[in-house]
């Protein structure tokens, strides 16, 4: 393809004449897959699945209250509420309603979407509400009273933007955004800090910190911990550098002297720091614990408290009030410990038990200002859900536990390791029937190899129903560019050497055909955002290995993703367009630029949001007006909101589900292998329910943890 690109029309997110060619497109496409004579069953099978009223109501610890946002069939946008810790056990909690979206949206005709909210501490009694515009990533900040449930009238209010926002105390915020020119940075994001005093004009607020234009964004906190209150400030130069100050008494920033690219917190009167590259004779992935204020003095003295080695990499860590609960992944299978400070010495050390092989343990809340209470949920690909509460060193109690939601007979989880062409071993989860004894049947094959997000062992309703229930397989790709294996296992991919990632993915559909799992014709990939480049690469690289591709929300025109929304913030992962040394391997990596006229394509679903205002639309809207240029199978979905996510609500949701596997299956499960065919399995009928997955912004393109909370 020339530099001249013909389809930059498509990039007018909201132009008359690229809104007419979406229109059409869906159009085509709900003729070809939503009128399937098995679509409207499946879909009303998955919205049952995402509406079902016995999910576990995951909750977020604030003082005497346990908060969680919730959405079912009549609360469709959903409800922000709260209860008790003795109501919670019950199986039918009595929640108090705080904010009711649908009732909202209905008064201001706005399709307003649940973004969280900052409770003011200790006396959380006020929140600053974020609402998103049918799901985008920019939000309004509005001050909610949660004694009256009412918005604060002349309150703190933030027009939409990609906003930073956190308490200071009762009458003052930190925030960042958009206030004129010059307050954001090339992404989007907020390039200032003020100091905003209530009832004065934000616009006239003490700016305490400023970053460059260049920067992805900056940021400023404070730590509320009582007896060691500390305001931070900071910024990130890109996606994987970062710098943070402490603000003295007199608005002085005193650099936190590590890495640029390490991760750094304060708690208490520890400094824990994360490693991304070698540093003080530790290795990169490691972790370290200093004292916070001999730090400051110069003092490198420090605990390890984590050294990672070629199977294992770190995962994550939560405070309780006298305990550092750390998770770490042992080829990509979930490890929990207990780490317990000394006066003088060794920090001790305990596994915390109940975190079986195969699956992914989350601590998705602790009260680390007040107790050693901990909530960890434990699932797994067969495995739903088990939320347990504990008390380190004390009892710990099932609290929840989510039903099965599909039938699991004869269903196995293994994992397997495929060679890459530079001798890589690269890791591989199977969950299917036994292809020994069945054959080779429909495969879907998922990766995402980008910003060292890591893709670990979780229950998927929605793809249990959709998928294993029917008789297919799902694979789950750990390639490199992930976060398995730690920094270098990310790094090994980055930049020029993106193609590693794309080789990894290949190598284990290729290994997937060699076990038996599947054939070429009844292999398909499936990846979103960055995920979706990966789709995108295999699309125009590896056509001969795959069925059917589904691309969701993705990144595919890499010479011009800087230029779009937030893609600035992801020249640090994938090169600059902008810089000839760059540019050269960004139109090799870029999927939009390789697709070749007499190249023979597998058919192709690609999907994307009006909404999104991370990844673009226009990379998904000039792949399909290309690839239907010259010929080549393709379908195009486009929701009209949804944000980055896809879909604003759960019938959103079910809809763009149902599209995909409609997709899939017709095309896979209807290849022909000599003697073997696929058979469905017989669905149940018991009720159903499903978790979801998000990342907020600034963020890379797509991926993420378990939402969690409210």
């Amino acid at each position: 393809m020339s530099d001249d690109d013909p389809y930059l029309w498509l990039e007018e997110v909201s132009g008359d004449a690229a809104l007419a060619w979406v229109a059409e497109r869906n159009a085509e496409t709900a003729e070809a897959l939503a009128a399937d004579p098995g679509f409207a069953p499946l879909k009303e099978r998955l919205r049952e699945v995402l509406d079902a009223p016995d999910r576990i109501p995951y909750v977020t610890r604030r003082g005497p209250h346990l908060y969680n946002f919730w959405r079912d069939a009549g609360h469709v946008r959903g409800v922000w509420r709260r209860t008790t810790p003795e109501e919670y056990r019950k199986d039918a909690p009595a929640w108090e309603v705080l904010l009711d979206l649908d009732a909202l949206a209905a008064e201001e005709g706005e399709k307003w979407v649940w973004d969280g909210a900052v409770v003011r501490r200790p006396d959380r009694d006020r929140a600053l509400v974020r609402l998103s515009r049918d799901g985008g990533d920019a939000v309004v900040v509005r001050e909610f009273d949660l004694a009256g449930r009412r918005f604060v009238r002349d309150g703190f209010h933030v027009p939409e933007a990609k906003t930073s926002i956190g308490w200071i105390d009762a009458d003052t915020v930190f925030v960042g955004t958009d206030t004129g020119p010059g307050s954001l940075t090339d992404s989007g994001y907020p390039r200032t800090v003020r100091r905003w005093r209530r009832g004065t004009p934000l616009e006239e607020s003490e700016q305490v910190f400023e970053g460059e234009s260049g920067d992805v964004a900056v940021w400023g906190y404070r730590e509320t911990t009582p007896g060691f209150e500390r305001e931070f400030v900071g910024r990130s130069p890109d996606f994987f550098r970062s710098e943070t100050y402490l603000l003295e008494p007199g608005g002085t920033p005193v650099r936190i002297d590590v890495p640029d690219d390490a991760s750094v917190h304060a708690h208490r009167r520890h400094l824990v720091v994360e490693l991304r590259s070698e540093w003080l004779g530790r290795p990169a992935g490691s972790l370290l614990a200093f004292g916070f204020d001999a730090f400051l003095a110069g003092d490198r003295a420090h605990e390890v408290l984590f050294v990672p080695d070629a199977r294992t990499a770190l995962a994550g860590c939560s405070w309780t009030r006298h305990h550092l609960i750390l998770r770490t992944m042992r080829d990509v299978s979930t490890r929990v410990e207990v780490l317990t400070p000394t006066a003088e010495g060794p920090w001790e050390r305990a596994p915390l038990a109940g975190v079986p092989p195969f699956s992914e343990a989350d601590v998705v809340g602790t009260d680390p200002d007040v107790s050693d209470e901990y909530f960890l949920d434990v699932s797994g690909f067969l495995q739903p859900s088990t939320l347990h509460r504990g008390d380190v060193g004390g009892d710990t109690e099932v609290l929840k536990q989510a039903p099965d939601r599909f039938d699991t007979t004869g269903l196995t989880v293994g994992q397997h390791f495929a060679t890459s062409p530079d001798g890589t071993r690269v890791p591989y989860f199977v969950v299917g029937p036994d292809h020994a004894v069945t054959g080779p049947g429909p495969t879907l094959l998922h990766g995402y190899g980008g910003f060292e997000i890591s893709l670990t062992p979780s229950y998927g309703a929605v793809r249990g129903r959709a998928w294993l229930e029917r008789g297919g397989t799902y694979v789950v790709a750990n390639i490199r560019g992930g976060g398995e294996y730690g920094p270098d296992w990310h790094r090994a991919a980055l930049r020029d050497a993106r193609p590693r990632a794309f080789e990894d993915f290949a190598a284990v559909a290729r290994d997937l055909v060699a076990r038996g799992v599947t054939t070429p014709a009844m292999l398909g990939a499936t990846g979103g955002s960055n995920g979706g480049l990966l789709m995108g690469a295999t699309l125009t690289r590896s056509p001969e290995l795959f069925g059917a591709i589904v691309a969701q929300v993705p990144l595919l025109d890499m010479t011009r993703f800087h230029k779009l929304l937030a893609g600035a913030s992801w020249i640090a992962e994938y090169g600059d367009p902008d810089d000839g040394a760059d540019l050269p391997h960004l139109r090799d990596l870029s999927p939009y630029h390789r697709i070749e006229a007499d190249r023979t394509y597998p058919p192709v679903l690609l999907t994307t949001s009006t909404r999104d205002d991370r990844v673009h639309p226009g990379h998904a809207r000039k792949t399909a007006a290309r690839l239907r240029e010259l010929g080549h199978p393709v379908l195009f979905h486009e929701n009209t909101g949804g944000g980055h996510a896809g879909a604003g609500d759960n019938e959103q949701a079910a809809h763009n589900s149902a599209l995909v596997h409609t997709f899939l299956w017709r095309h896979l499960a209807r290849a022909e292998v000599t003697g073997v065919t696929a058979t469905p399995r017989a669905a149940p009928g018991a009720p159903s329910g499903s978790g979801s997955r998000h990342r907020a912004g600034p963020s890379g393109p797509g991926s993420g943890g378990r939402a969690y909370g409210g």
